[in-house]
Protein backbone atom coordinates (compact mmCIF):
# COMPACT_ATOMS: atom_id res chain seq x y z
CA UNK A 1 0.00 0.00 0.00
CA UNK A 2 1.21 3.34 -0.89
CA UNK A 3 1.04 6.25 1.53
CA UNK A 4 -2.47 8.06 0.80
CA UNK A 5 -2.96 11.77 2.29
CA UNK A 6 -5.99 13.85 2.25
CA UNK A 7 -6.39 16.44 5.14
CA UNK A 8 -9.39 17.27 6.44
CA UNK A 9 -11.48 20.65 6.05
CA UNK A 10 -10.25 22.86 8.63
CA UNK A 11 -8.58 19.96 10.70
CA UNK A 12 -6.65 21.23 13.71
CA UNK A 13 -3.80 18.37 13.87
CA UNK A 14 -1.59 19.85 16.97
CA UNK A 15 -2.78 17.52 19.33
CA UNK A 16 -2.73 14.42 17.34
CA UNK A 17 1.03 14.78 16.00
CA UNK A 18 2.49 12.16 18.33
CA UNK A 19 -0.32 9.26 17.68
CA UNK A 20 -0.52 6.84 15.20
CA UNK A 21 -3.18 4.22 14.85
CA UNK A 22 -2.38 0.20 14.07
CA UNK A 23 -5.26 -1.82 12.55
CA UNK A 24 -5.32 -5.56 11.22
CA UNK A 25 -6.79 -6.43 8.04
CA UNK A 26 -6.70 -9.68 5.76
CA UNK A 27 -6.61 -9.77 2.18
CA UNK A 28 -7.51 -11.88 -0.79
CA UNK A 29 -4.72 -10.55 -4.05
CA UNK A 30 -7.77 -10.96 -7.09
CA UNK A 31 -5.06 -12.29 -9.57
CA UNK A 32 -3.16 -15.20 -7.52
CA UNK A 33 -5.60 -15.78 -4.82
CA UNK A 34 -3.29 -15.21 -1.95
CA UNK A 35 -4.06 -14.79 1.53
CA UNK A 36 -2.50 -12.40 3.79
CA UNK A 37 -3.07 -10.87 7.12
CA UNK A 38 -1.05 -7.25 7.90
CA UNK A 39 -0.83 -4.71 9.85
CA UNK A 40 -1.55 -0.58 8.56
CA UNK A 41 -0.74 2.53 10.02
CA UNK A 42 -2.96 5.46 10.31
CA UNK A 43 -1.33 8.61 10.85
CA UNK A 44 -3.96 11.33 11.98
CA UNK A 45 -1.85 14.50 11.51
CA UNK A 46 -1.41 13.62 7.98
CA UNK A 47 -4.74 11.55 7.12
CA UNK A 48 -2.48 8.99 5.84
CA UNK A 49 -2.52 5.40 5.97
CA UNK A 50 0.75 2.86 5.12
CA UNK A 51 0.99 -0.29 5.26
CA UNK A 52 3.81 -1.48 8.08
CA UNK A 53 4.10 -5.46 8.19
CA UNK A 54 2.70 -8.48 7.35
CA UNK A 55 1.85 -10.84 9.76
CA UNK A 56 4.35 -13.87 9.63
CA UNK A 57 4.40 -17.71 10.80
CA UNK A 58 0.25 -19.04 9.83
CA UNK A 59 0.83 -20.83 6.40
CA UNK A 60 0.45 -20.39 3.10
CA UNK A 61 -3.28 -19.13 2.01
CA UNK A 62 -4.10 -18.57 5.35
CA UNK A 63 -5.08 -16.01 7.21
CA UNK A 64 -5.29 -15.03 10.60
CA UNK A 65 -8.56 -13.96 12.43
CA UNK A 66 -10.12 -13.23 15.30
CA UNK A 67 -7.13 -12.33 17.18
CA UNK A 68 -6.33 -9.80 19.75
CA UNK A 69 -3.42 -7.05 19.44
CA UNK A 70 -2.26 -4.95 22.04
CA UNK A 71 0.71 -2.28 22.17
CA UNK A 72 3.36 -2.10 24.92
CA UNK A 73 5.82 0.42 24.53
CA UNK A 74 6.64 0.35 21.05
CA UNK A 75 6.03 -3.10 20.66
CA UNK A 76 2.26 -4.32 19.13
CA UNK A 77 1.47 -8.17 20.16
CA UNK A 78 -0.63 -10.58 18.36
CA UNK A 79 -2.15 -12.72 20.90
CA UNK A 80 -4.42 -16.18 19.81
CA UNK A 81 -6.34 -16.23 16.99
CA UNK A 82 -7.85 -18.83 14.51
CA UNK A 83 -6.57 -19.38 10.87
CA UNK A 84 -8.99 -19.50 7.98
CA UNK A 85 -8.37 -20.50 4.02
CA UNK A 86 -8.87 -18.07 1.09
CA UNK A 87 -12.63 -19.24 0.85
CA UNK A 88 -13.10 -17.79 4.15
CA UNK A 89 -13.39 -21.26 5.63
CA UNK A 90 -13.48 -21.16 9.80
CA UNK A 91 -11.55 -23.05 12.99
CA UNK A 92 -8.93 -24.60 10.82
CA UNK A 93 -6.71 -24.40 14.36
CA UNK A 94 -4.19 -22.18 16.18
CA UNK A 95 -1.27 -21.03 14.36
CA UNK A 96 2.23 -22.91 16.18
CA UNK A 97 3.49 -19.09 17.75
CA UNK A 98 0.23 -18.28 19.02
CA UNK A 99 -1.60 -18.69 22.19
CA UNK A 100 -4.87 -20.88 21.30
CA UNK A 101 -7.73 -18.17 22.37
CA UNK A 102 -10.18 -17.22 19.80
CA UNK A 103 -12.60 -14.03 19.51
CA UNK A 104 -10.97 -13.27 23.57
CA UNK A 105 -10.85 -10.26 26.24
CA UNK A 106 -7.27 -8.99 26.22
CA UNK A 107 -5.63 -6.15 28.22
CA UNK A 108 -2.43 -4.67 28.09
CA UNK A 109 -7.13 -13.00 28.46
CA UNK A 110 -10.79 -14.94 28.34
CA UNK A 111 -12.44 -16.44 24.99
CA UNK A 112 -12.91 -19.61 22.67
CA UNK A 113 -10.68 -22.07 23.82
CA UNK A 114 -12.13 -24.63 21.11
CA UNK A 115 -12.31 -24.44 17.12
CA UNK A 116 -15.33 -27.19 16.83
CA UNK A 117 -18.13 -25.01 18.87
CA UNK A 118 -18.14 -21.99 20.87
CA UNK A 119 -17.54 -22.26 24.49
CA UNK A 120 -16.16 -19.93 27.26
CA UNK A 121 -13.62 -19.85 29.47
CA UNK A 122 -13.06 -18.42 33.00
CA UNK A 123 -9.10 -19.01 32.92
CA UNK A 124 -7.01 -15.76 32.83
CA UNK A 125 -3.59 -15.32 32.50
CA UNK A 126 -0.69 -12.66 31.96
CA UNK A 127 2.20 -11.98 29.84
CA UNK A 128 5.59 -11.12 30.79
CA UNK A 129 7.47 -9.38 27.63
CA UNK A 130 10.61 -9.19 29.28
CA UNK A 131 10.61 -12.91 30.21
CA UNK A 132 8.69 -14.35 27.61
CA UNK A 133 6.35 -16.30 29.52
CA UNK A 134 2.99 -16.73 30.67
CA UNK A 135 1.77 -16.89 33.98
CA UNK A 136 -1.84 -18.03 35.78
CA UNK A 137 -4.23 -16.06 37.30
CA UNK A 138 -7.08 -16.49 39.68
CA UNK A 139 -10.39 -17.87 37.34
CA UNK A 140 -13.16 -15.42 36.80
CA UNK A 141 -16.51 -16.96 38.29
CA UNK A 142 -18.00 -17.68 34.61
CA UNK A 143 -16.81 -18.94 31.54
CA UNK A 144 -17.19 -16.24 29.15
CA UNK A 145 -16.75 -16.07 25.39
CA UNK A 146 -16.71 -13.04 22.54
CA UNK A 147 -16.51 -10.44 25.93
CA UNK A 148 -14.95 -7.50 25.92
CA UNK A 149 -11.24 -6.44 27.76
CA UNK A 150 -10.57 -2.87 29.32
CA UNK A 151 -8.45 -1.46 31.29
CA UNK A 152 -10.64 1.17 33.44
CA UNK A 153 -10.00 2.81 37.27
CA UNK A 154 -6.48 0.93 37.00
CA UNK A 155 -8.63 -2.22 37.03
CA UNK A 156 -8.96 -4.88 34.17
CA UNK A 157 -13.07 -4.88 33.30
CA UNK A 158 -14.24 -8.21 31.25
CA UNK A 159 -17.60 -7.07 30.24
CA UNK A 160 -20.16 -9.58 28.27
CA UNK A 161 -19.91 -12.13 26.50
CA UNK A 162 -21.90 -15.08 26.13
CA UNK A 163 -21.83 -17.63 28.56
CA UNK A 164 -22.15 -21.11 29.58
CA UNK A 165 -25.00 -21.28 31.96
CA UNK A 166 -25.79 -18.60 34.00
CA UNK A 167 -29.42 -17.08 35.78
CA UNK A 168 -31.76 -15.43 33.42
CA UNK A 169 -34.34 -13.42 34.66
CA UNK A 170 -36.94 -11.43 32.65
CA UNK A 171 -35.66 -10.25 29.44
CA UNK A 172 -32.36 -10.53 30.64
CA UNK A 173 -29.56 -13.33 30.87
CA UNK A 174 -28.21 -12.23 34.01
CA UNK A 175 -24.49 -13.09 33.67
CA UNK A 176 -24.30 -12.15 29.60
CA UNK A 177 -24.80 -8.60 31.08
CA UNK A 178 -22.59 -8.50 34.01
CA UNK A 179 -18.87 -8.09 33.91
CA UNK A 180 -16.21 -9.07 36.03
CA UNK A 181 -13.21 -7.13 37.18
CA UNK A 182 -9.57 -8.12 38.12
CA UNK A 183 -7.88 -6.31 41.18
CA UNK A 184 -3.87 -7.02 40.76
CA UNK A 185 -3.70 -6.29 43.96
CA UNK A 186 -5.71 -8.95 45.51
CA UNK A 187 -5.70 -11.27 42.81
CA UNK A 188 -8.88 -11.78 42.70
CA UNK A 189 -12.27 -10.87 40.20
CA UNK A 190 -15.35 -9.02 40.99
CA UNK A 191 -18.74 -9.63 39.58
CA UNK A 192 -20.53 -6.59 38.34
CA UNK A 193 -24.10 -7.73 37.84
CA UNK A 194 -25.79 -5.54 34.49
CA UNK A 195 -22.65 -3.54 33.73
CA UNK A 196 -24.09 -4.05 30.32
CA UNK A 197 -27.19 -4.52 30.68
CA UNK A 198 -27.66 -6.60 27.47
CA UNK A 199 -27.47 -9.96 26.45
CA UNK A 200 -25.84 -9.44 23.40
CA UNK A 201 -21.77 -9.00 23.70
CA UNK A 202 -20.11 -5.67 22.98
CA UNK A 203 -18.75 -4.55 19.80
CA UNK A 204 -15.94 -2.77 21.42
CA UNK A 205 -15.26 -0.73 24.40
CA UNK A 206 -12.75 1.84 25.28
CA UNK A 207 -11.94 4.18 27.75
CA UNK A 208 -11.30 8.36 27.58
CA UNK A 209 -10.50 10.16 30.72
CA UNK A 210 -11.76 8.15 33.05
CA UNK A 211 -14.94 7.49 31.12
CA UNK A 212 -16.43 4.53 29.15
CA UNK A 213 -17.31 4.38 24.86
CA UNK A 214 -18.71 1.98 23.51
CA UNK A 215 -20.16 1.81 19.97
CA UNK A 216 -22.64 -1.18 19.54
CA UNK A 217 -22.66 -4.86 19.95
CA UNK A 218 -21.58 -7.64 18.02
CA UNK A 219 -24.71 -7.88 16.02
CA UNK A 220 -25.03 -4.12 15.43
CA UNK A 221 -21.20 -2.64 15.28
CA UNK A 222 -22.74 1.03 15.38
CA UNK A 223 -26.15 1.94 16.51
CA UNK A 224 -26.17 5.31 15.15
CA UNK A 225 -24.48 7.22 18.05
CA UNK A 226 -22.08 6.57 21.13
CA UNK A 227 -22.98 5.75 24.63
CA UNK A 228 -20.93 6.11 27.69
CA UNK A 229 -21.39 4.07 31.15
CA UNK A 230 -23.05 5.73 34.07
CA UNK A 231 -20.89 4.47 37.04
CA UNK A 232 -23.46 5.60 39.37
CA UNK A 233 -26.85 4.37 37.96
CA UNK A 234 -24.55 1.13 36.18
CA UNK A 235 -26.55 2.23 32.75
CA UNK A 236 -25.19 3.00 29.47
CA UNK A 237 -26.75 6.27 27.96
CA UNK A 238 -26.17 7.99 24.71
CA UNK A 239 -23.85 10.52 24.35
CA UNK A 240 -25.32 14.18 24.05
CA UNK A 241 -24.44 15.64 19.59
CA UNK A 242 -22.77 11.52 19.11
CA UNK A 243 -25.52 10.52 16.37
CA UNK A 244 -24.23 9.83 12.92
CA UNK A 245 -26.12 8.42 10.46
CA UNK A 246 -22.82 7.64 7.94
CA UNK A 247 -21.85 5.11 10.07
CA UNK A 248 -25.18 3.16 10.66
CA UNK A 249 -25.34 -0.22 8.88
CA UNK A 250 -28.33 0.52 7.42
CA UNK A 251 -26.93 3.54 5.42
CA UNK A 252 -24.23 3.34 2.78
CA UNK A 253 -21.70 6.58 2.32
CA UNK A 254 -22.22 8.64 -1.37
CA UNK A 255 -18.95 7.83 -3.86
CA UNK A 256 -19.02 10.91 -4.58
CA UNK A 257 -20.28 13.32 -1.98
CA UNK A 258 -19.14 12.89 2.07
CA UNK A 259 -22.64 13.10 2.27
CA UNK A 260 -24.86 10.03 2.93
CA UNK A 261 -26.70 7.91 0.24
CA UNK A 262 -27.54 4.65 -1.65
CA UNK A 263 -24.36 3.63 -2.93
CA UNK A 264 -21.98 1.51 -0.84
CA UNK A 265 -22.22 -0.90 2.75
CA UNK A 266 -20.21 -0.44 5.44
CA UNK A 267 -17.50 -2.84 5.24
CA UNK A 268 -15.14 -2.58 8.38
CA UNK A 269 -15.47 -0.56 11.76
CA UNK A 270 -13.24 0.39 14.35
CA UNK A 271 -12.60 3.28 16.95
CA UNK A 272 -9.66 3.88 18.96
CA UNK A 273 -9.28 6.76 21.48
CA UNK A 274 -7.30 9.76 21.39
CA UNK A 275 -7.40 12.32 24.14
CA UNK A 276 -10.54 13.37 24.37
CA UNK A 277 -11.13 11.92 20.72
CA UNK A 278 -12.52 8.71 19.53
CA UNK A 279 -11.56 7.81 16.22
CA UNK A 280 -13.92 5.77 14.17
CA UNK A 281 -12.27 3.70 10.95
CA UNK A 282 -14.60 2.48 8.62
CA UNK A 283 -14.39 1.09 5.01
CA UNK A 284 -17.09 0.91 2.58
CA UNK A 285 -17.21 -1.77 -0.48
CA UNK A 286 -18.13 0.40 -3.67
CA UNK A 287 -20.10 -1.28 -5.93
CA UNK A 288 -19.66 -1.96 -9.76
CA UNK A 289 -17.21 -3.80 -11.41
CA UNK A 290 -13.99 -5.35 -9.95
CA UNK A 291 -13.09 -4.55 -6.14
CA UNK A 292 -12.77 -1.08 -4.69
CA UNK A 293 -12.98 0.25 -0.90
CA UNK A 294 -13.30 3.31 0.38
CA UNK A 295 -11.63 4.55 3.32
CA UNK A 296 -13.22 7.32 5.89
CA UNK A 297 -11.79 8.33 9.11
CA UNK A 298 -14.37 10.01 11.69
CA UNK A 299 -13.26 11.55 14.57
CA UNK A 300 -16.11 12.60 18.33
CA UNK A 301 -14.96 14.97 20.60
CA UNK A 302 -15.71 13.36 23.68
CA UNK A 303 -15.26 16.86 25.85
CA UNK A 304 -18.30 18.34 27.31
CA UNK A 305 -17.72 21.61 25.24
CA UNK A 306 -16.68 19.53 22.53
CA UNK A 307 -16.93 20.53 18.87
CA UNK A 308 -19.11 17.30 17.82
CA UNK A 309 -18.30 14.91 14.55
CA UNK A 310 -15.48 16.15 12.12
CA UNK A 311 -14.58 14.05 8.69
CA UNK A 312 -11.52 13.58 7.10
CA UNK A 313 -11.25 13.52 3.81
CA UNK A 314 -11.54 10.14 2.17
CA UNK A 315 -9.99 7.64 -0.08
CA UNK A 316 -10.46 4.89 -2.30
CA UNK A 317 -7.96 1.86 -2.96
CA UNK A 318 -8.16 -1.20 -4.77
CA UNK A 319 -9.43 -4.56 -3.79
CA UNK A 320 -11.15 -5.27 -0.32
CA UNK A 321 -10.15 -6.25 2.81
CA UNK A 322 -11.54 -7.49 6.29
CA UNK A 323 -10.48 -6.30 9.71
CA UNK A 324 -9.02 -9.00 11.56
CA UNK A 325 -8.88 -7.27 14.66
CA UNK A 326 -9.56 -3.57 16.91
CA UNK A 327 -7.01 -1.41 16.40
CA UNK A 328 -4.26 -0.10 18.67
CA UNK A 329 -2.84 3.08 19.44
CA UNK A 330 0.97 3.92 20.36
CA UNK A 331 2.01 7.48 20.68
CA UNK A 332 5.69 8.17 19.54
CA UNK A 333 8.18 9.28 21.50
CA UNK A 334 10.88 12.24 19.90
Amino acid sequence: MSTLSRMSRGWNVSSTDDYQIYAPFCTKNATTGDTSTFIDCYTPSTNSWDRVTSIPGHGENLALKDFSMVSIDHYIYVIGGRLCRKSSEPNIGSGPEFNPRVVHACSDTTGQSTLGRAKGISSTEVYDPALDQWKSLANMSRMRYKSVGVIWQGKIHIVGGFVDGGEITGPFHMTRSSAEVYDVQRDKWDFIARMWDLDVPPYQIVAVNGKLFSSGDCFKRWKGHIEAYDEKENIWNEVHGSYFDCLSPTSRAEVTSSSCSAMMWPSYLTMAPIGNQLYFLVGYRIPGEGSRLRSEVHVFDTAAHGGGWRSCEPFEEEGEKELCGHCVVIKQEH
